[in-house]
């Protein structure tokens, strides 16, 4: 289980991003998220509940980074992301607008040539602020593990109420002007296969990405340790399969 103790952590070299300064507007003490995935590198979340974790202020947020950036720059050090990640997902954060101004304004100051970058489960974009305020950044990272409901339950195991048909709808509001990034995984969870790289899954999920037309598809298996020992890594030759699919109907995409 890996969790982020810092506001701001990094950089970090990253497969996707580059060099990637990270940004935690989550608990450094606990994961707190309104999905359990069942891969999730911060492990499972048994305690969803704000009034026990406590989060950072946007001016604490603010501070973190600036200082970090100026250090940096004045460093002369190479930064090609500041990614907002960490603990869970960001845009529950209450002041999340604010933080993606102030965020932008620090980057255009000391790193002008570097991306903002969101990984994002979606759930949020039915707020019109999130969804504006993703639309400001650079790369908004949309997260779609299935396009089946049971599927899409069983591995992300989002808070009651959220819906396959939730999040699709929510990347809808992009038109196209997003990433979406996907896990591929199979195996045993708690005396129960679940696989996302069947024929059927693939079939509906390119179908939705039809729709949904994102700029570019980010396809991985799993590189840390999951909470489940027994689920499996997809090898990387099963990915480029599933990478032609996607180029097929015309949209960029990445195995990595």
């Amino acid at each position: 289980m890996i969790l982020f103790d810092e506001i701001i952590f990094g950089p970090i070299m990253s497969r996707r991003l580059g060099i990637s300064l990270g940004i935690n507007l989550l608990p450094e003490n606990g994961k707190f998220c309104n999905f359990n995935c069942i891969y999730c590198e911060c492990g499972l979340s048994f305690n969803t509940s704000a009034n026990t974790l406590r989060l950072p202020s946007a001016d604490q947020v603010k501070i973190a980074l600036s200082e970090k950036l100026k250090a940096m720059s004045d460093a002369e050090q190479k930064l090609d992301s500041i990614t907002f990640a960490g603990n869970g997902e960001p845009s529950i954060h209450p002041e999340f607008t604010t933080i993606i101004n102030d965020t932008i304004e620090a980057r255009n100051k000391f790193y002008p040539e570097a991306l903002v970058s969101v990984l994002s489960n979606a759930t949020m974009l039915d707020k019109e602020d999130i969804l504006q305020a993703l639309l400001k950044t650079d790369r908004s990272i949309l997260k779609l593990d299935s396009a089946i409901e049971n599927t899409f339950q069983k591995i992300n195991r989002p808070r009651q109420g959220l819906t396959i048909k939730h999040i699709i709808d929510n990347l809808k509001k992009f038109k196209g002007n997003f990433y979406l990034q996907t896990m591929f995984l199979k195996g045993f969870v708690e005396e129960e296969m679940i696989d996302n790289t069947t024929e059927k899954e693939i079939t509906a999920w390119l179908e939705i990405l039809q729709i949904v037309r994102p700029k570019n598809v980010q396809i991985y298996s799993i590189h840390r340790t999951p909470p489940y020992a027994s689920l499996e890594i997809i090898p990387m030759a099963k990915l480029q399969k599933i990478a032609e699919k996607v180029k097929n109907i015309g949209i960029e995409v990445q195995a990595v």
